[in-house]
């Protein structure tokens, strides 16, 4: 404050001289623009508001987190078929990795907020907390994408062709694929560690993550294009897959005939629109960073954000802010889309409809004599 205030006494003395010494010249007018537009950038520490704001998201991230394993656990322990184990195996994964990453990055963050957050003239230092922060923000960022992907890819395999999903498809190659994914994750996180792009504060001072702003290099731009493109082709994967998966079950349930027993295809939708819930909440939460992030570095590389500096500072908090809400929702999306609970939802809106049936059914026209009826009657 007592650094502000000597700021504020200084600029005005500067803003009086050149008012009186060269008045209606340009360069003093522009000197006051100069000092006008530094006065109108202030600091601004995070409020408690924020901080109240940063504990409940971790704290609701760890309880659905938590929730989701022990209903994941259970499940896993009393299923018998291979299918659904591995569609279990990978739905646990995806519910530990974002566990985790709920955790230490929110930690983190939560910590920046508790010190004050970053100055703005000091958020183009790379200290040790601020790289792991950010490698954090990536590696858990691409996790869960390579996930959904992965789960369906793994689902339209065993739909389509299930035979050759049979033969293929292992607990054994389930978990090194989970090894490949999270080690693909990982090496993108460390390619800054290689010099090979960069992590920075980013406003308002309380989080890190890839550089996309000021002077950024044509390294910087390419990991930000290997960031959101290995992001959003993984959505794209997942939508393709997913999208083959329903239309070939719902062709399955209108081929079948009316008397014949449900096979174990109840398994699968059940597994299918899991995956589409997954796919949706990612698109929805990451697609506007991924978005963003290539939006502002292409912009800022190329020079032309001009005055818009504050407008993608802005999405890019918003951007992140909508991210993390996938940590959260992921899990409840599993514990919501169960088939017991769909049933459950099923025979509540078939009760429901039933009534509403049997209200409308009292106001049936057959319920009431005919006019002409009545007149012939009379005749």
């Amino acid at each position: 404050m007592l650094a502000l205030s000597h700021y504020n006494s200084t600029s005005s003395l500067l803003r009086t001289r050149l008012c009186n010494d060269s008045e209606g010249s340009v360069e003093a007018r522009l000197a006051l623009d100069v000092l006008a537009r530094q006065e109108n950038f202030t600091f601004v520490r995070p409020t408690t508001s924020g901080i109240i704001i940063v504990v409940l998201s971790m704290t609701l991230g760890i309880v659905s987190n938590i929730v989701a394993l022990f209903i994941l656990a259970n499940a896993y322990t009393l299923q018998r078929r291979r299918s659904k184990a591995t569609f279990l195996l990978f739905a646990t994964s995806l519910v530990v990795t974002d566990f985790i990453g709920h955790l230490i990055p929110g930690a983190l963050v939560l910590r920046l907020y508790l010190s004050g957050g970053v100055r703005p003239e000091d958020h183009s230092s790379t200290d040790g907390m601020c790289q792991f922060l950010g490698g954090s923000m990536v590696f858990f960022g691409l996790c869960p994408l390579f996930l959904g992907c992965a789960m369906a890819a793994e689902r339209c395999l065993g739909v389509t062709k299930p035979l050759l999903h049979s033969s293929l498809v292992t607990t054994t190659r389930t978990k090194a694929s989970l090894c490949g994914i999270w080690l693909a994750a990982l090496s993108v996180a460390l390619l800054p560690c290689f010099k090979l792009g960069s992590y920075t504060y980013q406003d308002p001072g309380t989080w890190c993550f890839i550089k996309v702003l000021n002077d950024i290099g044509e390294v910087d731009v390419a990991f930000v294009v290997l960031f959101s493109g290995l992001g959003l082709t993984s959505l794209a994967v997942a939508l393709v897959c997913n999208t083959i998966s329903g239309l070939t079950l719902v062709l399955a349930r209108l081929r079948r005939r009316p008397r014949t027993h449900p096979s174990a295809n109840t398994h699968d939708i059940e597994m299918v629109v899991q995956l589409l819930g997954i796919m949706i909440t990612s698109c929805i939460c990451w697609s506007p960073l991924l978005v963003f992030g290539l939006m502002t570095a292409l912009h800022s590389y190329t020079g032309s954000i001009g005055e818009d500096l504050l407008t993608y500072k802005t999405l890019m908090l918003k951007g992140v802010r909508l991210a993390t809400w996938n940590q959260i929702l992921d899990p409840w999306v599993y514990i919501l889309l169960r088939r017991t609970v769909l049933r459950k939802i099923y025979l509540i809106a078939k009760c429901q409809a039933g009534l509403r049936s049997s209200v409308l059914g009292r106001w049936e026209p057959t319920s009431y004599p005919s006019s002409d009826k009545n007149q012939v009657d009379q005749v």
